[in-house]
């Protein structure tokens, strides 16, 4: 074991993140921590680093481990250094290593005593053995591979760190983290700056990773890809699921579904037990008091259950075209766009059909949003025709969100774009965003990412637009409001066209993709693992690994799969034995659940008659002309005391009828 954490807990303005956290991490182990966003994922990591300190609990490090970080934003970079040189600092070590190893060289021609030089052989023989140890020789092919690897041209090698973007910064950063190896890595979104190559990259370099991997990423195809833990904080607190994300998916879907059940049978029982002590408190007799007295101590020791969030703070909208468009929604031919002596793509062309989804996808810089931007009028190419088709009315997502007003509040961006809106709709709206209470009268400029990200797709949605043009929708939104845009745009019956680099995403919306390559686009009618099944791609064959190796791995899955098959073939007979026999003993079961129940009822419906017919002849004997009559009065009489006779029976038939279907219940 590599880290153990315990009992971590952290408040911020009296507000709590999470308490109790307990989990560990193995040595060589690849786990990931999710959450919603706001939930503490970054301060969780950062306690653990000894960056931010804990209200409760203890982390322990194995002895002599190190630990890297990669967090979101850098600032601890030489601004004067350039791309190549802040990398080499990693290696500072074994440049220092080499040049001792040329002062030694240079000693060795120069020293004329024997002894002397013997000393000077024996150390420059250390010092080379523990150079190569350290890879001294291939330190500056790992630092050009790592910067191929991570979108870097060499071209761009010597740009200063100054004039860097923060994307560019941050994938700087990530570079230095893996080149200096440590025992464990803790990178916070390590994908939001990489297109889809350097993601594929940084997999195959992360899978292969002798140390061990700490992710927070919402990039679920990149966790399918590296985990097999997943740490998640949810209402507060922290569970370990081993397995990759689709996995723990699967049983968070099974765990829910299980304390949703056990939070609804036990609120039937409670009920039930309410109904029964009222029952036995409305008999009057001392008896059925004290049972019900029993009752009620038994029920207030009972720890009751919380209801289960289903799904804390989730959007919920749909997207509704306001009318059908032609079968042509958009044609772009001849698309040329340059900028200064780059050219960016030309003679591009392309066709959208009504009610298709493309996903475009390709390399940072090949021109992806531009191409979003030229459709939208806002960019002009320098040559090309873009053409939309009948009744086509155009919806857009900017990720850089300019269609947003940065001086106006949330409700005002709203309402001035949609006057005919009432207050309660602008606000029920905004709700659906997660945007409640006084946080509608937030202005745009103090909003993250992602809440700008929210007012847009609410925006989008009231548009009521039959084509969706989308710029990296899916950026900065957590997993559940991604697994809700998806939801939306999978009921949607107009078309979509969207630039994005979240290949999960991708799978679960584009019916074809269009990858822009050398600037040119090449169509892929599927979705984005069909688009890597045609593309060929080197990925996939890195995936693999050792081709020799998979064949035996085959082989033993194949044995694997055999024997599973040869013990179940050889159980079956009892399996199916036993379940007639479960069936038969649940029919019966059944049948007498039935009959007890009609039991039940017939009994309660017996003492209602019973105490109706009572109080009739309470009533008729309370008469004067009866109670002057003796035998009038007495028949009444002996017919009351023989119903109250009756009645105690029933009482009592009602006691054990109720008590043998609570036995069942258990």
């Amino acid at each position: 074991m590599i880290l153990s954490c315990h009992d971590l807990s952290k408040s911020f303005s009296e507000e709590l993140l999470f308490s109790h956290c307990s989990f560990h991490i193995e040595d060589h182990e690849k786990a990931a921590i999710i959450g919603s966003n706001g939930c503490g994922k970054t301060t969780l990591v950062r306690m653990i680093l000894g960056l931010e300190p804990a209200d409760e609990g203890v982390v322990t490090f194995a002895k002599d481990k190190t630990a890297g970080y990669l967090a979101q934003h850098q600032d601890d970079m030489d601004q004067e250094n350039s791309i190549y040189d802040e990398l080499l600092t990693t290696k500072a070590h074994i440049i220092r290593m080499e040049e001792t190893l040329r002062e030694l060289e240079t000693q060795m021609h120069t020293v004329s005593d024997e002894e002397e030089l013997k000393k000077v052989m024996e150390r420059y023989e250390t010092l080379t053995h523990a150079f190569k140890l350290e890879n001294g020789y291939t330190y500056k092919s790992e630092i050009t591979g790592v910067l191929n690897g991570l979108g870097f041209s060499e071209d761009e090698f010597d740009k200063p760190i100054s004039t860097l973007s923060g994307g560019q910064k941050t994938r700087v950063a990530l570079g230095k983290i893996l080149l200096t190896n440590p025992d464990i890595i803790f990178l916070d979104e390590p994908t939001n700056h990489l297109d889809m190559a350097s993601i594929r990259w940084l997999e195959n370099y992360l899978l292969n990773y002798k140390g061990a991997v700490v992710l927070i990423s919402h990039d679920r195809y990149f966790l399918n890809k590296i985990v097999s833990k997943i740490i998640e904080i949810d209402n507060k607190k922290a569970t370990t699921f081993l397995g990759s994300y689709t996995d723990y998916s699967e049983k968070k879907q099974i765990l829910r579904n299980s304390a949703m059940h056990a939070y609804l049978n036990q609120q039937r029982e409670i009920r039930h037990q309410e109904e029964v002590i009222a029952k036995l408190k409305s008999f009057n007799r001392e008896k059925s008091i004290r049972r019900a007295e029993s009752r009620e101590k038994a029920l207030a020791r009972v720890e009751v259950l919380e209801k289960p969030v289903e799904e804390v703070k989730q959007m919920n909208f749909t997207l509704t075209p306001s009318r059908l468009s032609g079968n042509d929604v958009l044609t772009v031919e001849n698309l040329e766009k340059t900028y200064g002596s780059h050219t960016l793509f030309h003679d591009l062309n392309m066709d959208i059909k009504r009610g298709e989804h493309v996903a475009i996808i390709g390399k940072n810089g090949t021109g992806k949003t531009t191409i979003l931007k030229i459709i939208n009028d806002l960019v002009t190419p320098e040559c090309g025709l873009i053409k939309l088709g009948t009744n086509v009315e155009v919806g857009y997502y900017d990720q850089e969100h300019h269609v947003l007003h940065m001086d106006k509040t949330i409700f005002d961006e709203i309402s001035d774009d949609y006057p005919d809106l009432t207050g309660t709709e602008i606000r029920n709206t905004l709700a659906a965003f997660l945007f409640t209470g006084d946080d509608v009268f937030k202005k745009i400029e103090s909003l993250s990412g992602g809440e700008r990200g929210r007012v847009s797709l609410a925006k989008l949605m009231l548009s009521t637009a039959n084509f969706l043009i989308l710029d990296e929708p899916t950026n900065h939104l957590d997993i559940a409001s991604k697994e809700i845009l998806e939801h939306a745009l999978n009921h949607y019956e107009g078309t979509v066209l969207y630039v994005s680099h979240d290949r999960y995403f991708i799978n679960q919306t584009a019916h074809r993709i269009l990858d822009l390559e050398k600037g040119n686009l090449i169509s892929y009618l599927g979705n984005y693992d069909y688009y890597l099944e045609k593309h060929g791609d080197i990925y996939s064959t890195a995936s693999g690994k050792n081709i020799s190796g998979s064949t035996a791995s085959v082989s033993n899955a194949s044995v694997q799969a055999a024997d599973t098959f040869q013990n179940q073939a050889a159980k079956g007979t009892k399996d199916v034995s036993e379940g007639k026999l479960s069936w038969q003993e649940q029919k019966e079961a059944q049948a007498k659940r039935r009959k007890l129940e009609s039991s039940l009822q017939k009994t309660e419906n017996e003492i209602s008659e019973a105490e109706d017919r009572i109080t009739e002849l309470e009533t008729e004997m309370a008469k004067p002309e009866i109670a002057t009559d003796i035998g009038k009065l007495t028949g009444l009489s002996k017919e009351c005391e023989s119903l109250r006779s009756h009645l105690e029976k029933l009482y009592g038939d009602w006691e054990d009828f109720s008590e043998q279907l609570e036995s069942f219940a258990d």
